[in-house]
């Protein structure tokens, strides 16, 4: 399968520089300038992952993370100079998979394309492997073979990441998981700096998935501990 990519970047200098090296890795890769341009080539081209910068003209980044994130599930990387805690957190409860500030290296970068890709090319693999299999707990389904979560009957969009979160509760029913835990078997050593990570993709699961996200069925907080799977839903 040939792997697309689109980098969005204002500046001229680290678009070419990104999406040259891209293609040297062998991606097919597009490069835009804005936000507007952006969303015109999300609805023409198919794409396998986007590098996104959030200072963008005509259409800012974080808006274009919103946009995409209601449709689809590849990874997205942001690449920022802007790194405050706050950013990094408001993009990551928007749905973005990493977060790179600038200035940054191009062989950090092209590493962590690398296995944004290998994650969700496994995440593929292993819907067709698993075409007929259901998880269930209580009203809440995810379906291995459409990768699709649903609460009640009702389709819950979710990113990969947010779905391998709810992949390892449901094949360890009973089992407490640290943000360590967590963190290492959904993102391996893909880290942007810290477990608050998994706090907010819980945070963010919970806002699909419950029904009073301040009073959780499904992913429970034990204190001191971590989270598990709630027992009576």
């Amino acid at each position: 399968m040939d792997i697309r990519i689109l980098v969005i970047e204002d500046d001229r200098e680290i678009n070419q520089l990104v999406t040259r090296y891209l293609r040297k890795e062998g991606y097919q890769t597009d490069g835009v300038y804005n936000g507007k341009e952006a969303l015109a080539y999300l609805s023409k081209y198919e794409y396998q992952l986007i590098i996104l910068d959030l200072m963008l003209p005509k259409v800012n980044g974080q808006e274009v993370l919103r946009i995409v994130r209601e449709k689809k599930t590849f990874p997205i990387i942001i690449l920022s100079a802007r790194d405050s805690e706050m950013d990094k957190i408001s993009s990551l409860e928007l749905g973005a998979d990493d977060y790179m500030t600038k200035p940054f290296t191009i062989g950090e970068l092209i590493a962590r394309v690398k296995a944004q890709l290998r994650r969700y090319m496994d995440f593929k693999f292993d819907a067709s492997e698993n075409r007929e299999k259901i998880l269930k707990h209580g009203d809440l389904e995810l379906n291995m073979g459409t990768y699709e979560i649903t609460v009640s009957g009702q389709k819950k969009n979710v990113t990969a990441k947010e779905f391998a979160i709810l992949k390892l509760f449901l094949e360890n029913p009973t089992r407490v998981f640290t943000k360590s835990h967590i963190f290492q078997a959904v993102w391996g050593e893909e880290s942007i700096g810290d477990y608050n990570t998994v706090m907010v993709h819980i945070n963010r699961l919970r806002t699909k998935i419950e029904k009073d996200p301040s009073n959780p069925v499904y992913l429970q907080t034990m204190w001191g501990f971590g989270y598990k799977l709630g027992e009576r839903c």
